[in-house]
């Protein structure tokens, strides 16, 4: 899905952008419900970037990326945490294009992304190149999502992908013992 976002643009750069876990829901310029086997998702697209709301069976998991007032947690470049009964992986990176190659990357993105079901894209005023978009998709047991925040002023392009999944407790075997394990022998 393609949107014109009808707001001025909020993070300006690519190092202005923050990331954290846990935050609530903040207000969204456009969203879009899925239900991913089972697992419900909401994507997010804010004024100041983007937000991720999860919630399955483990527990919810809302994942921000955006320009957030106050905060001084910058935008990492990996992240592995447990959230709840989830393993989340995080990973981000920023890509520097000429005027050229940002321009091609950015109408293949939008393609991509807009003619996805599970695909949600906005673009700032301004610039058809200023956008936020997001692609969600089931694999494997895990939720995966992908973003791409553009800033065209500086050939930004910053992308990070994200994949969720329920911890699955680990079985010891032989090899797991220690020698100071009680049961060792």
């Amino acid at each position: 899905m393609l949107t014109t976002l009808n707001t001025s643009y909020t993070d300006t750069r690519a190092a202005d952008l923050a990331w954290t876990l846990g935050r609530e829901p903040l207000p969204a310029l456009a969203t879009l419900d899925l239900e991913l086997s089972g697992t419900r998702l909401q994507l997010r697209l804010l004024g100041a970037s983007h937000q991720v709301l999860l919630e399955d069976e483990p527990g919810i998991c809302s994942e921000t990326v955006a320009c957030i007032a106050g905060s001084s947690s910058p935008l990492p470049l990996g992240v592995a945490k447990r959230v709840d009964d989830w393993e989340y992986e995080f990973a981000a990176r920023i890509e520097v294009l000429s005027p050229r190659s940002f321009a091609g990357r950015a109408q293949e993105l939008l393609a991509l992304v807009s003619d996805h079901p599970h695909g949600l894209a906005g673009v700032f005023p301004g610039s058809p190149h200023a956008f936020t978009a997001m692609l969600a998709q089931h694999h494997e047991g895990q939720i995966h999502w992908r973003t791409w925040h553009a800033y065209p002023q500086d050939g930004q392009l910053v992308a990070t992908r994200t994949r969720v999944g329920v911890r699955t407790p680990t079985a010891r075997t032989d090899d797991d013992r220690s020698p100071l394990s009680p049961s060792w022998a």
